[in-house]
């Protein structure tokens, strides 16, 4: 039923008129809720909202509650029996807020208000068809970017994919991606340095939802592209969602060059080795000829001579051994240190005082001397049978001597023993060496004359090389012969071991 109602208010001057259009609807008793209805939508697994129709009448009341209905049950608030359900007032509308729509939330729904008017009390209610769709659209969940800062090189390509998950059913997605840098749209052109591609899109699985993937991509990575914001920015009609990476240089990769500098460092020390121990006597003695000044003079330690020699002497006779090891050291040994090295030895019978006593004269001038040189020769220390009296007594004074020097120089520690080996000695002519010769030679091995045409080691002062010198007749080489030459091995190799005659003083 329809009724027209005018209200017309007279003033001196004006006259108003308001008209009003009262309709009258007959209620069902069977049913809850008013004969006229409007139609709202809620989108199923999503959370809805259903705006009550009466925000109009709510602006004019001087005060008012609301009581929701869904169908002839009141919606109570703070009720477990309806903890999906919740009351919310805007200030402009009252709505009814629903969590996690099922299908069962399609029912009516009814908003009634009581209100007070100028001292009136009065109710008016509106009913809601709230319908459930079953497709749906739930919000967008950004899976990467993640925040993040991410570390490229510069001058390198680089990309990144925005991936962002929207649970729905149906077809009703309306969702677009689209990449910013620090709030700037950036472009679709694939020939730009920096551009997006087309967004791609697939269903994993019907009843979960759609993929959605845009890659940002950098030709190349350049200084100004440091350090900004790229945000993804993803729009539906659920709101919208960003996540962004930060680009930053990546850390300078300092492993290859520390690889590469202890490479180096260990190829340069096991060269710096190789060659110190190839040309270690050669390199000493350079830097004792040109820095005579790092090394200490040693005239004033109180010393006499610079060498002690001890050789095999020549008795009966005792062979060719002897006499050139006699040879040796009574010509060759002086030729050359003292001659042309200025060293001053000792060599008894040639430098002890007539009538000393041997004892005497071997004691003393072996505390006046820095070194003792050792000369032998496989046949030195065989022990034989001598006829006369004087072959035991000058094999007895080579051994005084010798003991004397092991003495000092393996318990005392007071004097230094070269051992200086003129021919090669054989295994069993070893086995007859005294126990101490050798162990000297074990510990530090020896100088060695002879060299073999294969260059063998004598012993640990030896070095593996190729022969610089023939073996042959001692007695016969000349001062000129290369033997005799300051630049053979065997010469540096002595010189190494002799006193270093340095200029700086104590």
């Amino acid at each position: 039923m329809l009724e027209l109602y005018e209200c017309v208010v007279r003033l001196p001057s004006q006259c108003y008129k308001k008209p009003a259009l009262l309709i009258v609807n007959h209620t069902n008793p069977e049913e809850c809720g008013r004969p006229e209805k409007a139609h709202q939508v809620l989108t199923n697994k999503a959370t809805g909202f259903l705006n009550c129709p009466l925000s109009d009448h709510i602006r004019e009341v001087d005060n008012y509650s609301i009581q929701w209905y869904k169908g002839c049950e009141p919606i109570v608030k703070d009720d477990p029996l309806w903890n999906r359900f919740s009351y919310v007032n805007n200030s402009v509308t009252e709505l009814l807020r629903e969590e996690a729509v099922i299908p069962e939330d399609h029912a009516f729904y009814t908003c009634t208000m009581t209100f007070n008017l100028e001292g009136l009390s009065g109710r008016i209610s509106e009913t809601i068809n709230g319908m459930v769709d079953v497709q749906y659209c739930l919000e967008p969940k950004v899976v990467e970017p993640a925040n993040e800062i991410i570390k490229a090189d510069l001058g390198s390509s680089f990309s990144k994919m925005c991936r962002v998950f929207v649970p729905s059913v149906g077809n009703k997605c309306c969702t677009d991606l689209n990449w910013k840098a620090s709030n700037n749209s950036i472009s679709k052109i694939v020939s730009e340095r920096i551009f997006q591609e087309s967004q791609r899109e697939w269903r994993e699985e019907e009843e979960k939802g759609v993929w959605l993937e845009r890659h940002l991509n950098f030709l190349m990575v350049e200084e100004e592209d440091f350090y900004i914001n790229y945000t993804c920015l993803v729009s539906s009609d659920r709101g919208i969602s960003l996540a962004f990476f930060i680009l930053q240089p990546t850390d300078p990769n300092y492993l290859l060059p520390i690889g590469v500098l202890l490479t180096s460092l260990v190829l340069v020390f096991t060269v710096s080795v190789v060659i110190y121990h190839r040309f270690k006597i050669d390199i000493v003695l350079s830097l004792r000829r040109m820095f005579p000044l790092l090394y200490t003079n040693t005239d004033s330690d109180g010393k006499l001579y610079d060498a002690y020699v001890a050789y095999p002497r020549l008795f009966g006779d005792g062979g060719g051994a002897c006499g050139e090891a006699e040879m040796f050291a009574l010509h060759m040994l002086p030729q050359v240190l003292e001659g042309r090295c200025g060293y001053r030895l000792f060599i008894l019978g040639r430098d002890s005082l007539p009538g000393e006593a041997i004892v005497d004269a071997v004691e003393e001038s072996m505390l006046a001397s820095r070194r003792l040189l050792l000369v032998y020769s496989g046949s030195t220390f065989c022990s034989g049978s001598h006829s006369d009296s004087s072959s035991g007594v000058l094999e007895a004074w080579q051994s005084f001597e010798r003991q004397t020097a092991m003495h000092r120089a393996l318990l005392e520690g007071s004097l230094k023993v070269v051992l200086v080996e003129l021919e090669e000695v054989s295994p069993t002519q070893l086995t007859l060496f005294p126990e101490s010769v050798r162990h000297l030679r074990e510990r530090q091995g020896a100088v060695c004359w002879w060299k073999s045409s294969r260059g063998l080691r004598c012993g640990r002062w030896g070095e593996e090389e190729e022969v610089e010198e023939k073996r042959g007749e001692l007695a016969s080489s000349p001062l000129s012969s290369p033997s005799l030459s300051l630049s053979s091995r065997f010469w540096k190799e002595l010189r190494y071991y002799m006193p270093v005659r340095g200029t700086r003083t104590r």
